[in-house]
């Protein structure tokens, strides 16, 4: 897809170069707030912002917190309690059962592109089965915008405070809200800088690095006019767990060029979530809560460095409803451009390297977003895992985004989904199972013929038999699945019809 962009003429960018400079002389965040329950805001929005804070066990130790804590001892608790466990006050999206807030990461003050958003997480909360999803959106996603046109997505925030000082967050929020059909109740912005004095507060984090890291071309702060071999440090760490520091976990979660797997943004986007986990892990290690020394030094590091538009009620009532989260309740999703991935990279008129939507709009991305908390059944999962069964689906039909869409779907029983392609051949209206295990992975095959209500071959036709071959000379597919999918019209339950794009 060669679709042409232009992100940013000369002027915008150096309007935003501008601001950016001017802002971290006087911190945008660093607004005047009332002093009235200033406590109480720091305390929760730093609960939010470290992973989620508010998943503390009060279990975990041999207090709970009653009215024998410090905390709820402070002349202020019993009011916003009060205000928090209302039941006329509400907190947004609760009636639609789903609410979403959207972190934001920045480099801030001391950074180039000071307000460019290099973290976007869109966190959907689900009362009803105390479940959250974590999406991370890639920075380099272009969107369009209105009134301004295709941007990086990553732009937004800066483009709004150059118009209005402190409208970011609101923006990118409204931003999201158009390109994925989904209501934006709350946003979190924060500073990178803060978020490392915060680890640092803590007394660092335990990390486990899934591959050995290398990076040889981190930028050093302050050398950016210094020679090329001046510029870069290299940032080695070892797999498996590692201890770091506030310096260095902001650097594992933000390295850009780190060699092989870890070199891409869907890589980082991964690590930036193993980073909150670890926060909340170390959070919920000790008495945060019963520590009013501990508590005043985390805040006094996050209060200059973070925005948001959540009441402190409602981040109290978010606590309560979520404090109990296990592990397993957590959802984690990249968007990405890999195999199955939703989007495709390209490049913009004037070179920039931007991801787009696969299927030509954002419907796919909108799927996934509405559906990520539909789960399988447990008994199909533990089948589908215990044989480790690979899956390509092939769209068999002209019905936009259908193999995607059914794919997401397949991943949630287990499948390894090795790839996701258009069918040469359209015409088909039953869907069919290609196994090419020929009977190994019966529980799988079972399975995926219940999913798909699909009919089941152990031979290839000519036709595929000749494509595969072809993808093989042109390397499109190294890795041979257990069961090829091509789908027909009978597997969109819209039925839709709607022209097919490339996938």
């Amino acid at each position: 897809m060669n679709r042409k962009i232009n992100l940013l003429d000369a002027e915008q960018q150096s309007k935003i170069n501008e601001h950016s400079n001017s802002l971290t002389k006087k911190h945008l965040i660093n607004q005047p707030k009332s002093k009235k329950n200033k406590t109480f805001f720091y305390i929760f929005i730093f609960f939010l912002l470290t992973g989620f804070c508010f998943f503390f066990k009060a279990n975990h130790t041999n207090q709970s917190l009653t009215s024998s804590t410090w905390i709820n001892n402070l002349p202020i608790f019993s009011n916003i309690k009060q205000l928090a466990e209302s039941t006329t006050n509400k907190l947004k999206g609760s009636d639609r059962g789903r609410i979403n807030i959207l972190f934001l990461g920045m480099g801030g003050k001391n950074h180039d592109g000071a307000y460019l958003t290099d973290t976007i997480i869109l966190a959907s909360f689900e009362p009803s089965t105390k479940k959250i999803a974590l999406i991370s959106i890639p920075r380099d996603m272009a969107a369009p915008i209105e009134n301004v046109g295709w941007r990086k997505i990553n732009s937004i925030n800066a483009l709004a405070e150059v118009k209005e000082q402190g409208s970011g967050g609101l923006a990118v929020s409204q931003a999201v809200n158009d390109i994925l059909n989904i209501p934006i109740d709350y946003y979190i912005r924060v500073d990178f800088t803060g978020f490392e004095k915060i680890i640092n507060e803590l007394g660092g984090v335990n990390v486990y690095v899934d591959n050995t890291f290398d990076d040889y071309r981190y930028p050093i702060i302050g050398n950016e006019s210094a020679p090329w071999e001046e510029r870069y440090q290299h940032l080695h760490l070892d797999q498996g767990w590692q201890e770091m520091d506030g310096s260095l976990a902001l650097k594992y979660a933000r390295s850009r060029h780190a060699f092989g797997v870890e070199g891409s943004d869907f890589a980082r986007a991964r690590r930036q979530q193993k980073i909150l986990k670890a926060a909340k892990d170390k959070i919920s290690s000790f008495d945060t809560l019963l520590n009013p020394v501990k508590v005043s030094g985390l805040i006094n590091q996050v209060q200059n460095n973070l925005d948001t538009n959540l009441k402190i009620w409602e981040m109290l009532q978010l606590w309560n409803t979520f404090k109990d989260i296990k592990e397993e309740q957590i959802i984690t999703k990249v968007l990405d451009d890999g195999p199955g991935g939703l989007l495709t990279n390209t490049t913009s008129e004037d070179g920039a390297y931007i991801l787009l939507p696969r299927g030509g709009d954002f419907s796919e991305i909108q799927y996934l977003i509405n559906n990520v908390f539909t789960d399988a059944p447990a008994e199909d999962k533990t089948k589908v895992n215990m044989e480790k069964a690979s899956i390509e689906v092939r769209n068999g039909t002209w019905i936009n985004g259908l193999a995607n869409k059914v794919s997401m779907d397949l991943e949630k029983y287990g499948f390894n989904i090795v790839r996701v392609s258009n069918s040469s051949q359209q015409n088909f209206q039953k869907s069919v199972i290609y196994d090419l295990t020929y009977g190994k992975k019966i529980e799988s095959l079972s399975v995926l013929k219940n999913k798909t209500n699909a009919n089941v071959s152990l031979g290839l036709p000519q036709w595929l038999q000749n494509d595969l071959a072809q993808e093989l000379i042109e390397k499109q597919h190294p890795i041979q699945p257990d069961f090829i999918l091509v789908l027909g019209t009978d597997a969109d339950a819209s039925q839709s019809g709607v022209k097919n794009k490339e996938e």
